[in-house]
């Protein structure tokens, strides 16, 4: 086999490689002697089938099995020979003309990784934000708790309801004075201000008392999950069979044994360890940011162009997904558009951060074990049902790239780890506030780590760009499902490029 370079320009490589017509004509030889043993035709006995009638009957496709095998096998001796780390797949083309009996012509060009020496890590300083938990934060995480469980209890005799006070009704939903499925109840529980029911409704049973029948006039919300009622202008009749009100929460050992703790102290310290964990989570954040603001700015050398495009499309796939869910899909896309260059230099800067993280990572012997892997697998595999879980775990155990996907964040963190270890870090107290407004005022965005197991690439996972997104307005909240007058849906969460891991 000859390899001869043709291009050594940046981190972009081409060859030409000749595969002697000899050789794929001995591998063909050496297939068909392996599969006619095999081979059963009419006339003749299992395994008597001579060599050339297999040849002759299956001939076209052992040359193309064989000529696939033996292109494989000449790109790994090329990647072998010239000491080659690919940044993504070859590109192939065999040349035009190409038949049995000649030589094979490939065409060969990849991009490569570039030398990356690991950072000499001495001196590295970074501060880390916390942020104490104090006893009155405890005391209203208490407070919710008592007041979400809190008891009704019968009124007195004639109370009229007020704002806090629970009714229990029956209702019968109409449209243009006809009943439409799913608007009846009976002895549905409503706290009046609660905002469970669609707006208006709770508001107009205020002064409302046993034994009362109402109808209310009510609007459903433009955006309301059932179709056919959304927008729709809507009675109900209300019949009033009991005015409940609040019964006093005390909260006391006896309040935290009904849910199911020893004392008020237990269920306290669970709430603090809650508190503590919302904190801990930005905390890392910060100075995770913050490290990667550090490695940036001594990380000076070329990245692949397609490793970088690939990136930038991820991150514009994310964000024109966002914009297209916005209020005004028009003017958010449009938003982002004008800083589209912005974004392809955030794709920069988070591939050679996550060249630089694998790098650290591999010359300090960073490693994910075995058992943390068949972990990552299993948990993966809860995403299917049932009987595709082990086709998958499979499929991961074929796939070198999926396995090294699934890798990709918990190494990211440990290498992370590994470097908060080596650090000198201060610890610092702050406000909620100010912890939030520190994280997003550093641009640090997590690479795209590359794990030494990768063959090619280390296609790996990587968060998303630290730009602003297009402004995401709230929905508007949903009323009760028909029957209840459903629930309200929390808005979606406003999300940042910098902060939603991006997977590839």
């Amino acid at each position: 086999m000859q390899i001869v370079e043709t291009t050594n320009e940046g981190l972009k490589r081409g060859f030409t490689v000749t595969i002697p017509a000899g050789v794929i004509a001995e591998k063909i030889e050496s297939e068909v002697v392996k599969i006619a043993p095999q081979v059963q035709l009419p006339g003749f006995r299992p395994g008597k089938v001579p060599a050339n009638l297999v040849k002759k009957r299956f001939g076209a496709q052992v040359h193309q099995d064989v000529l696939s095998q033996t292109i494989r096998e000449a790109l790994d001796k090329l990647v072998a020979d010239h000491a080659l780390r690919p940044a993504t797949q070859p590109d192939v083309a065999l040349g035009e003309g190409y038949e049995e009996g000649k030589d094979a012509e490939l065409t060969v060009s990849l991009e490569v990784l570039p030398a990356i020496s690991a950072p000499d890590l001495t001196g590295l300083k970074l501060e880390k934000l916390v942020v104490p938990v104090k006893d009155e934060a405890v005391d209203e995480a208490v407070a919710r708790i008592a007041s979400s469980a809190k008891r009704f209890n019968d009124a007195e005799e004639g109370k009229a309801a007020a704002t806090g006070d629970q009714l229990i009704i029956d209702f019968v939903g109409k449209l243009d004075g006809v009943e439409f499925d799913g608007g009846k109840a009976e002895d549905a529980a409503l706290e009046i201000g609660a905002g469970r029911f669609i707006p208006g409704f709770e508001e107009q049973l205020v002064g409302a008392k046993v034994g009362d029948e109402k109808v209310i006039t009510v609007t459903f919300p433009e955006d309301y999950q059932a179709a056919h009622l959304a927008g729709k202008e809507a009675t109900f009749d209300i019949t009033v069979k009991s005015v409940k009100v609040a019964g006093e929460t005390v909260i006391d050992d006896e309040f935290a044994k009904s849910l199911g703790l020893t004392d008020l102290d237990q269920l306290k310290g669970l709430l603090r360890g809650q508190l503590e964990g919302e904190t801990e989570g930005q905390t890392r954040t910060q100075m995770k940011r913050q490290l990667l603001d550090i490695l940036a700015d001594g990380a000076e050398f070329d990245v692949p162009p397609s490793m970088v495009e690939a990136e930038f499309n991820q991150i514009w796939q994310q964000l024109t997904q966002e914009a297209a869910r916005e209020e005004d899909p028009a003017a958010a896309l449009a938003e982002i558009e004008a800083e589209k260059e912005d974004y392809r230099k955030i794709a920069v800067r988070r591939v050679r951060l996550g060249l630089l993280l694998s790098e650290i990572g591999q010359a300090n012997g960073v490693e994910i074990t075995a058992q943390e892997f068949q972990m990552l697998v299993s948990q993966a595999a809860q995403q299917y049902r049932p009987e595709d879980r082990q086709r998958f775990v499979e499929y991961v155990q074929s796939e070198p790239m999926v396995a090294a996907q699934l890798r990709a964040p918990l190494y990211e963190e440990k290498v992370v780890d590994f470097l908060f270890d080596k650090a000198e870090v201060t610890t610092r107290e702050v406000t909620k506030e100010e912890l939030q407004a520190a994280i997003e005022a550093e641009e640090g965005e997590a690479g795209h780590v590359h794990g030494p197991d990768c063959d090619h690439g280390h296609e790996e996972e990587k968060p998303a760009a630290k730009k602003k997104a297009a402004p995401k307005k709230k929905a508007a909240a949903e009323g009760e499902e028909a029957a209840e007058a459903a629930p309200k849906k929390k808005a979606p969460a406003k999300k940042k490029a910098a902060e939603e891991p991006a997977a590839e």
